[in-house]
């Protein structure tokens, strides 16, 4: 097509971007919504999804699954666009994952649609990956930043309305099309895909590295059903627990060994000597850990302590997604405009230390009001530092590991979300457990036998002093997670601090000139890509 991204090799200044980029841009964040949307979809419809095919000792496996299937498929992805062209592997994820749609749509009973879901996370492993990695192709660093209100918008939808459609869909439609309703709209995205964006072609002559594939498959698998299962389905000194963790070691560490060997690693090594990679892969890690925390505790507490409504759950989340999203936007505009971006991981770390800590002073008489307002505090730390985490990372190595880098920060974010669920999840259910003993006796230990998080209707049907009980037991279960967030948190901050900042180049004043050494992405990274048409 005629449109094309313009970008000078020598200046890295970019011209503006043609109406078929911003086709593609929304194409993009289309595929981004689908990935971000349908757990939160899916979740609402589970209870209507049980009452119709049974199963319910099965339950936990429909989303175990998918979360498993899109972990391991996610550096496989990365690295599949690497060698063969971003496009083909994109949209190739994109047709896994509406199959996979379909079918969990039709699905007859549960072990067909635990099977369908893993078929749909294999492709979900690739969309995430796609946006950041094409893109990381067609926007160079500088220009970058001006995009990221726009994902942090995308994800801030998600999360809000993502519980709102679910229940509208499965009262109104049936639960099926929780899952059908993926379809036209990746369809609206493969076809502007497809007819907008065109990249070059690849043709690796490497072999795919199986071996390095399988190990790692393993290793995340054997990670994520030890932070899904333990303290839950078995506990944490359980041997299935044991076996899991010594499975996952043992893969993991004979994937690295494999990857100083294999002559097309899955995950090159090498992008790890670059210091600001290794810092934004932590501090990656740490936010994901913090942020689905948060997503699974606030709206708990306001259910449980503060009476609001469950079926608004999202939207009790709002001032921490507001606060996200704004700050993601000015965030993006100063770096775009100034190509520095050092100040937001550190502010962003420091802001969520304290939101976290905010948050854990939260008791029975807090109102939603103070709450709210602690909530934008986290929110705000997580809009510095959600996509300026990609933005450095992908800055930190060169072209031709573009998609390992995306997907390997996405997958630390991931692995992240994981732990943090599982160690501030079995934090609370302890401390609930505890506090209910202490408080109703016999009575508090029978009604958390079960499951410390107790839901609307359970929580109505107790006597006034066992829910007044449990009040204060979800207060104190939410204080020792935060605080142990907060704790955390403190390593993204000494994460962020040693990061070295290294110009962004792109649209704009032109950047000095950096050093061309390690700890500033081996020096090719550091240059815009020529962009191609689109």
């Amino acid at each position: 097509m005629a449109d094309a991204v313009t970008a000078d090799k020598d200046t890295g200044q970019a011209g503006e971007q043609p109406r078929s980029v911003r086709v593609v841009l929304l194409a993009l964040m289309i595929a981004m919504m689908l990935a971000m949307l349908d757990n939160m979809i899916v979740g609402t419809a589970m209870p209507t999804i049980v009452g119709e095919l049974g199963g319910l000792q099965h339950l936990s496996w429909v989303v175990t699954a998918y979360t498993l299937a899109t972990a391991a498929a996610t550096p496989l992805w990365g690295k599949l666009g690497d060698m063969y062209g971003r496009k083909g592997a994109f949209m190739t994820s994109i047709v896994v994952f509406l199959a996979g749609s379909a079918l969990s749509g039709m699905a007859q009973d549960m072990g067909q649609l635990i099977g369908f879901r893993a078929v749909q996370g294999l492709g979900a492993g690739g969309l995430m990956v796609g946006v950041m990695a094409i893109v990381g192709d067609l926007i160079p660093p500088r220009e970058r930043g001006r995009y990221q209100g726009m994902m942090a918008a995308v994800m801030a939808l998600a999360m809000i309305g993502g519980p709102l459609v679910g229940g509208t869909i499965t009262d109104n439609w049936g639960w099926r099309w929780a899952f059908y309703i993926n379809l036209p709209l990746g369809a609206v995205a493969l076809v502007a895909i497809s007819a907008v964006l065109h990249l070059p072609s690849k043709r690796a002559q490497a072999r795919i590295d199986y071996l390095g594939a399988v190990l790692l498959t393993v290793g995340i698998s054997a990670i994520v059903l030890v932070t899904t299962w333990g303290g839950t389905e078995y506990a944490w000194t359980s041997a299935r627990i044991m076996e899991l963790i010594g499975i996952g070691v043992a893969a993991l560490v004979g994937f690295v060994f494999w990857q100083t060997k294999a002559a097309e690693p899955i995950v090159p090594l090498h992008i790890f000597r670059s210091r600001n990679f290794t810092l934004m892969s932590v501090i990656g890690f740490i936010t994901g850990f913090v942020m689905f925390g948060a997503v699974l505790f606030l709206p708990l507490y306001q259910q449980s302590v503060q009476g609001a409504s469950a079926t608004n759950s999202g939207l009790l989340l709002l001032p921490m997604l507001g606060a996200m999203l704004v700050v993601s936007m000015i965030a993006g505009r100063v770096t775009t405009s100034s190509g520095r971006y050092k100040a937001f991981p550190v502010v962003g770390s420091v802001l969520m230390v304290v939101g976290l800590y905010l948050l854990s002073l939260m008791d029975t008489g807090t109102t939603r009001l103070t709450s709210g307002l602690y909530m934008a505090v986290v929110g705000a730390g997580m809009g510095c530092l959600m996509q300026v985490t990609m933005l450095v990372a992908q800055n930190s190595v060169e072209m031709r590991d573009m998609g390992v880098a995306s997907s390997s920060t996405t997958l630390f974010r991931t692995l992240g979300s994981s732990f943090g669920v599982a160690i501030m999840g079995a934090l609370f259910n302890h401390r609930v457990q505890d506090v209910m003993a202490e408080r109703a006796g016999v009575l508090g230990s029978r009604i958390t036998e079960q499951s410390a998080q107790l839901d609307a209707a359970s929580l109505a049907k107790l006597p006034a002093a066992a829910r007044e009980a449990y009040q204060h037991a979800v207060s104190a279960g939410t204080h020792s997670a935060f605080l142990l967030g907060a704790v955390v948190a403190v390593v993204s901050l000494v994460a962020a601090v040693f990061v070295k900042e290294v110009p962004l180049k792109g649209a704009g004043p032109k950047a000095p000139e950096a050093p061309e050494d390690d700890d500033s992405a081996g020096g090719t990274g550091l240059k815009p890509p020529v962009a191609e048409s689109v």
